[in-house]
C-alpha cells in the first residue's frame, strides 16, 4: 500500500500542484507563531514543550488515527495517507523556479533569472552572473528534491503518514526557530534546530547515497568523504558534495551576492569536481533527481514483492 499510495500521490500532484502557501505554510506560520507567544520565555526547556505540541502531538495524533482506519476502515486509512503525503511531499513545492531559472538562462534573460532565484533563496541577487545563477539553482533544488520529496517519501515509509507529517513540520519549526538569534528570543529555539538536525541526519544520507548510485559514483563518494566536511552548515554538505560529485559540476565557491549565503564569502568553499555550472547542468540536475526517485521507488517495490513471496 505504501508504493501504491506514493505513486498515486506524485501522479496526483503533477495533474494539480497544491498551493503550498494556502494550505501548508501559511497554517504552519500561524500554529508556531501561536506556540511562541504562549511558551517562549527565552528558555530551551520551554521550547522543547512547544515543539512538542507543534510537532510530536499532531504526528501522533495522525498515527493513533492512521491506527484505527486501518482496523476499521482501511480504504480510509489508505485516503488518509494519500492525503497527508500529498500535503506533505512534492516537486511542484519548487520545480517551478527551477524551471523558469533554466528557461531564462536558456533565452539569456538574466534579469528574468536573478528575479526568479531572488524569489526562490528569499535574498537579492543582482550582481550574480550566469554561471553563478546557474549554481545556486542547482544547489538550490538538491536540497529542496530532498527536503520536499526524498526525506518525506523515506519517513512515510519508515512510519505511515504520521512520519511524513512528523518530517515536514519538524522542518518548519526548525526553519522557523532554529535559525533565529534575537535577544528576545533567547534559546527557545534550540531545541527545535537541533531536533531536526537528528531527524534528518539518516534521511540527508540516504538521499547523498542516492544521488551517488545514479550518477558519477566514484567522484560522488570522492567529494562527500573530502569536501563535506568543510561546508558551514553540517548536514547539507553532505548533500550538496555528493550531488556536485554525481553530476561532475563545481558547486560552492564564493558568488557576486549582495547578502551571502553563509556569512562572508570565504565560508563557501568549492564542492564537486568538474565544470562551471550552466544551463546543461541544471538539465542534469533534472535527471539526477528523477533517476534517484525511480531508485527509491524501485527499491520499495523489491521490499514489498519480497514481503508478498515470503508471506
Amino acid at each position: 500500500m505504501t508504493l501504491i499510495s506514493i505513486i498515486i500521490t506524485l501522479v496526483l500532484e503533477q495533474f494539480h500542484a497544491l498551493p503550498v502557501q494556502q494550505m501548508v505554510r501559511d497554517p504552519v506560520v500561524r500554529m508556531a507563531a501561536i506556540l511562541e507567544d504562549k511558551f517562549n520565555d527565552g528558555g530551551r526547556s520551554h521550547g522543547a514543550i512547544a515543539w512538542g505540541l507543534g510537532v510530536a502531538l499532531p504526528a501522533t495524533v495522525v498515527s493513533l488515527l492512521h491506527a484505527l482506519l486501518m482496523y476499521f476502515q482501511p480504504v480510509l486509512a489508505f485516503l488518509l495517507g494519500i492525503g497527508i503525503l500529498y500535503l506533505t511531499m512534492g516537486f511542484r513545492q519548487f520545480s517551478h523556479f527551477f524551471t523558469n531559472i533554466h528557461l531564462a538562462l536558456r533565452a539569456d534573460d538574466m534579469d528574468q533569472a536573478r528575479q526568479q532565484l531572488a524569489q526562490w533563496r528569499g535574498r537579492s541577487g543582482d550582481r550574480l552572473t550566469g554561471s553563478e545563477v546557474a549554481r545556486l539553482a542547482i544547489e538550490q533544488a538538491l536540497l529542496a528534491s530532498h527536503r520536499h520529496v526524498f526525506a518525506p517519501l523515506l519517513w512515510f515509509a519508515l512510519l505511515g503518514p504520521a512520519g511524513a507529517l512528523f518530517y515536514r513540520l519538524a522542518h518548519s519549526f526548525g526553519e522557523l526557530w532554529g535559525g533565529r538569534s534575537e535577544i528576545e528570543f533567547g534559546e527557545f529555539g534550540q531545541f527545535a534546530r537541533r531536533a531536526f538536525e537528528l531527524i534528518d541526519w539518516v534521511p540527508l544520507r540516504v538521499t547523498a547515497a542516492s544521488f551517488a548510485v545514479v550518477g558519477d559514483f566514484e567522484d560522488a563518494v570522492h567529494c562527500w568523504r573530502t569536501q563535506a566536511v568543510r561546508w558551514p552548515e553540517g548536514g547539507s554538505g553532505i548533500l550538496l558534495a555528493s550531488g556536485a560529485g554525481a553530476l561532475g559540476v563545481r558547486l560552492g565557491m564564493p558568488v557576486h551576492d549582495v547578502m551571502q549565503d553563509l556569512g562572508e564569502a570565504g565560508d563557501r568553499p568549492e564542492l564537486g569536481l568538474g565544470e562551471d555550472a550552466d544551463p546543461d547542468f541544471m538539465q542534469s540536475t533534472i535527471g539526477l533527481v528523477w533517476r534517484s526517485l525511480v531508485l527509491g521507488l524501485a527499491v520499495l517495490a523489491l521490499v514489498w514483492v519480497s514481503g508478498w513471496v515470503g508471506g
